[in-house]
């Protein structure tokens, strides 16, 4: 675990139109289990052991469509906790496989062809909470869980350092809204006047005012707004359309060199989009929130 963070940051090139800000990209999927998640497992486990929630013995339940729960079973299998994760086949074969991997028992709830819906979310969300009501688990419920948060607060710290505190908007999707929260208060601290920017898919941007509907951008996009978000903190959503997002992840690999998943892809996408805005003296950070390898059995790279 201590192996999480500290990730490099590199500053894209090939992808970046002429007359765009500069856009430099954390690579997060140097962390040990490849995803930006392990920041916030690992603050979820700490804060409810300090805090008596959770204790030695018990079980952890949650639902996710993967990376959470890689990340929670890699924590889960250093400290001695089992896990009962609820996921979907709507998700990539290779995140459930390396789930099982780290030890993670897995309950799968049917998707619509695939997709990642509302409903299906809502649905994962009710078999987790059926299975926190047994004796000795713990549900960690990442949509509702605060401590999440703080996890992405070293992230930001890096970000700003890194950047040398030449930095003048953050772009990043939103799943559980976390990550954004994190970083985005944490830089605002730093300089008010940075812009951040919330991503979401553009089949279901609710987050815009628009229809909830089915994409196949991982990890992003619940289809409602979650617990955690704080419009206040959000200066503009920038929505992204699947095949744009995995047009990029597939542009990065090749043009750049960076083998990332889905929502890496649509990062970019949102962050390009904005630098043409801002303009060359621009600088904007956003992150590479996973590795390539969770999507090798997907259409993404198939």
């Amino acid at each position: 675990m201590q192996a999480i963070g500290d990730t490099s940051m590199v500053r894209l090139r090939s992808v970046v139109p002429p007359g765009c800000a500069e856009i430099f990209a954390k690579l997060e999927w140097e962390n040990p289990t490849g995803s930006m998640k392990d920041r916030m497992a690992q603050a979820m486990i700490s804060g409810a052991e300090k805090d008596g929630r959770l204790r030695p013995g018990d079980k952890i339940v949650e639902y996710t469509g993967g990376s959470t729960g890689i990340s929670l079973a890699l924590i889960c299998a250093a400290k001695g906790y089992s896990l009962h994760i609820v996921t979907s086949d709507a998700f990539s074969r290779d995140k459930l496989n390396q789930m099982s991997a780290f030890g993670a028992e897995l309950t799968q709830v049917p998707s619509e062809g695939g997709l990642t819906t509302s409903r299906l979310i809502r649905d994962m969300i009710k078999v987790a909470e059926e299975l926190s009501k047994r004796p000795g688990t713990y549900w960690t419920d990442q949509l509702n869980n605060f401590d999440s948060i703080s996890g992405y607060y070293p992230l930001a710290e890096e970000i700003w350092k890194q950047t040398e505190g030449k930095l003048d908007a953050f772009v990043q999707c939103v799943g559980t809204a976390a990550s954004l929260r994190g970083v985005a208060t944490v830089l605002k601290r730093y300089n008010p006047r940075l812009k951040i920017a919330a991503v979401e898919p553009g089949e279901s941007a609710v987050l815009a005012g628009g229809q909830s509907g089915p994409h196949k951008i991982e990890g992003v996009g619940i289809g409602y707004t979650p617990p955690l978000w704080n419009e206040e903190i959000v200066d503009e959503i920038i929505a992204v359309k699947t095949d744009d997002a995995k047009d990029m992840a597939r542009r990065l690999a090749r043009e750049e060199g960076l083998f990332a998943g889905t929502s890496s892809g649509a990062n970019v996408v949102a962050a390009i989009r904005m630098g043409e805005r801002l303009g060359p003296d621009a600088r904007i950070a956003t992150l590479m929130v996973d590795s390539g390898l969770k999507y090798l059995s997907t259409d993404l790279y198939r």
